[in-house]
């Protein structure tokens, strides 16, 4: 006579307990995000909001993040112009020892741009309210540059690359474009 057999139910899993777990390997994160560089500028401005808008028109800018702050303020937002990110936010008295340009009455430092086209791009800054600071020229070193100052009181570089100079012949045309300028 063929034999019955039952299933028995299988016990249910029991927890390991804590101490015996093995913890996970901690992800492993890129030092610098993707799409970012290693040097980010940062802006600090008095109107974040209206420079988010100003530097969509005059750099062609993408916003990629808003972060409002209290009282209408940014305390943080990023812009993609090109393949950079530039960060900014609003200028928080008492919370930091980072000045707007314009609380300062001038400014430290500028953000340079280099474009496959300088000469529309500074057109469309200008248009857009920038100043300028120093037209669009053919400079010694081998690139058309220019410079501007935004409504912000931040100063822009731009520049295309329009010549290879090799050192002996930066150093001659240096040399001259120093002298040139002694002459003035």
């Amino acid at each position: 006579m063929a034999r019955k057999t039952t299933k028995r139910p299988k016990a249910a899993a029991r927890p390991k307990s804590a101490a015996r777990r093995t913890p996970a390997a901690p992800k492993k994160v890129q030092a610098v995000p993707a799409g970012y560089h290693t040097v980010t500028p940062y802006l600090t401005v008095n109107d974040g909001a209206g420079a988010l808008e100003f530097y969509k028109r005059a750099f062609g800018a993408r916003e990629a993040e808003r972060m409002p702050g209290p009282g209408g303020k940014l305390m943080h937002a990023e812009l993609r112009i090109g393949d950079s990110v530039v960060m900014l936010s609003d200028e928080f008295p008492g919370m930091s020892t980072c000045k707007a340009p314009k609380s300062l009455g001038g400014t430290t430092g500028s953000i340079f741009l280099y474009l496959a086209d300088v000469d529309p791009a500074f057109r469309k800054a200008v248009e857009a309210g920038c100043k300028v600071l120093m037209p669009l020229t053919n400079m010694f070193w081998g690139d058309r540059f220019g410079k501007l100052e935004d409504p912000f009181g931040n100063q822009w570089t731009m520049a295309t690359h329009v010549e290879d100079v090799t050192p002996d012949e930066m150093r001659r045309r240096a040399a001259d474009a120093m002298a040139r300028m002694g002459q003035h």
